[in-house]
């Protein structure tokens, strides 16, 4: 009887534990690890959330900011963290980007990390100078096809995002065209303006101030509808390239091993804070679409963009680093 007694105690407690965790949780500030540096549209969105999970929890929510090296600085840090949803990492296309841009990671992307919910999305956009020959995404394109190996399409760093989706532009269109890599937003559109590229692929945010003054012209964006800020610009489906389609995400993930009510719960308050008006009107002044999802979800996403983008960097023909 004892021992009955005895293994009925055991499980209740097995059973217990992590319910009686979660709803503890948390007993200290919770760190999101964010693998840019400060004051860009990634880092501003964390920020605007943690702000508000902060107001649900109890706790500080602080940000850390740990750029560099594609972002595996911050991957490695949560990745080796206390599973006990204290540290967070802010997962972006990055993060799936470097499972193929690189030859070994410290970690394992899609073994490592327990994601929790996606943040949201952002558009990008084919951009050129207001002087462009270039009205439009159609004659772009037209180019493009007509004189292989002439358009110089720019974007910033190889491996990041927009080189990608500039890179997915020769395959979806069936073109030859130059790639320039710049090393940053603002030599893009030095040399845009200056006559050096022909176009290039941009996130929205960083550009959107020029676009709105009329220093660069954006002909279309590549997410699958239209631009909350830029209403007037077609889709490139729309503008005649339905095979190019790419939109921006970012998400928030635990390391693997946090147990599930832990990530219910911080789900719960990251649900709650994107749907709050004050979040969404803050996040949709910055050109992100607030959008969060089931651990699930995120997931899938997650795995779903490793292989996407692995196969556009295989047919770049990208040497992993």
């Amino acid at each position: 009887m004892k021992f009955k007694q005895l293994l009925g105690a055991l499980v209740a407690t097995a059973l217990f534990t992590p319910m009686a965790f979660a709803q503890s949780f948390p007993t200290k500030a919770v760190r999101i690890i964010v693998p840019f540096g400060a004051g860009g549209v990634a880092d501003v969105t964390a920020r605007v959330v943690a702000q508000k999970m902060a107001e649900s929890l109890g706790q500080a929510v602080v940000i850390e900011n740990k750029p560099g090296a594609g972002g595996i600085v911050a991957g490695d840090t949560v990745a080796k963290a206390e599973p006990d949803g204290h540290t967070l990492l802010l997962m972006s296309n990055g993060t799936a980007v470097s499972e193929g841009l690189f030859k070994s990671l410290p970690f394992k992307t899609l073994q490592d990390f327990a994601p929790v919910s996606t943040l949201g999305y952002f558009d990008l956009a084919v951009v050129t100078a207001a002087n462009s020959r270039f009205k439009t995404f159609g004659e772009l394109l037209a180019f493009a096809k007509a004189n292989p190996g002439k358009l110089n399409l720019g974007s910033i760093n190889v491996g990041s995002t927009q080189h990608l989706t500039a890179e997915m532009f020769k395959s979806a269109a069936g073109v030859d065209v130059q790639i320039v890599p710049f090393n940053g937003t603002p030599a893009v559109v030095t040399a845009l303006r200056g006559g050096q590229i022909d176009a290039a692929v941009e996130i929205v945010a960083p550009v959107l101030t020029q676009i709105q003054s009329k220093a660069l012209r954006a002909l279309a964006v590549t997410s699958d509808k239209r631009a909350a800020v830029l209403p007037d610009v077609p889709t490139t489906k729309e503008a005649g390239l339905p095979g190019y389609v790419a939109r921006s995400w970012n998400g928030l993930a635990a390391p693997a091993k946090t147990p599930a009510p832990v990530i219910a719960k911080l789900n719960q308050v990251i649900v709650a804070a994107l749907n709050s008006p004050d979040v969404k009107k803050k996040l949709h002044d910055l050109n992100v679409e607030a959008q969060p999802s089931t651990p699930q979800e995120a997931s899938a996403l997650l795995a779903s963009e490793v292989k996407r983008w692995g196969e556009v960097i295989k047919a770049a023909k990208i040497a992993p680093q």
